[in-house]
């Protein structure tokens, strides 16, 4: 298990493992968004970048190599109800979540990566402010942010077995980030899919208490 640990910084963090802030990506990544339909229309509402992990920030972490050591990953999620828009077009619900909800996408390279800009109605950043990550090897499945071993909560275990969490997002008063009364957000795939790298098997489970 890979404990993150995230703070606020002024420095820039292009091409960087990050939490928050704008993904930087090839051009063959397209930034991923949910279909809303409301009142007979439909349009496309972006998904909040949770985070991008340049993967040889942790292969010194990782001795079993269950990730990949090169590249980027990227983690994508319907956050926006949850970090207190509570007028948000998207609300994924409890339990598993729909995959237009969520998305884990891999680079091979880090090489010509692209800011992916993404602006509210007034034209303001609509994203968090990035944060920069430091990665540390943990042996106990606890709370908080953190890549690989099994959710912390143990319902979610009994609920998507045989899955490990890729990252589980835990809550955040700083950040203004709430599931509800108390709970976390797990990305999850299956061994076998993790070893095949296949990210478009991951499933999402939002859990409160």
């Amino acid at each position: 298990m890979i404990k993150i640990t995230t703070s606020p910084t002024e420095d820039p963090l292009f091409g960087q493992s990050k939490w928050w802030g704008e993904p930087d990506m090839p051009e063959t990544l397209a930034y991923p968004e949910a279909l809303v339909t409301e009142d007979g229309d439909s349009w496309q509402d972006p998904l909040t970048f949770v985070c991008q992990i340049r993967l040889e920030d942790i292969a010194a972490l990782d001795p079993e190599g269950l990730l990949p050591h090169e590249g980027m990953l990227y983690f994508f999620a319907a956050l926006d109800y949850f970090l207190g828009d509570i007028e948000a077009p998207s609300y994924p619900g409890m339990g598993p979540w729909q995959s237009q909800h969520f998305r884990v996408l891999y680079a091979p390279n880090c090489e010509a990566l692209h800011t992916h800009h993404v602006l509210a109605a007034d034209g303001t950043p609509a994203n968090l402010p990035a944060e920069v990550i430091t990665f540390t090897a943990r042996d106990a499945n606890d709370d908080g942010q953190r890549l690989l071993g099994l959710p912390y909560i143990e319902d979610v275990c009994e609920a998507m077995p045989g899955m490990l969490s890729l990252l589980q997002v835990d809550e955040d008063d700083r950040w203004g980030l709430t599931f509800h009364d108390c709970g976390t957000l797990n990305f999850l795939i299956r061994p076998d899919d993790l070893k095949k790298r296949q990210w478009d098997k991951v499933a999402c489970y939002l859990f409160s208490f």
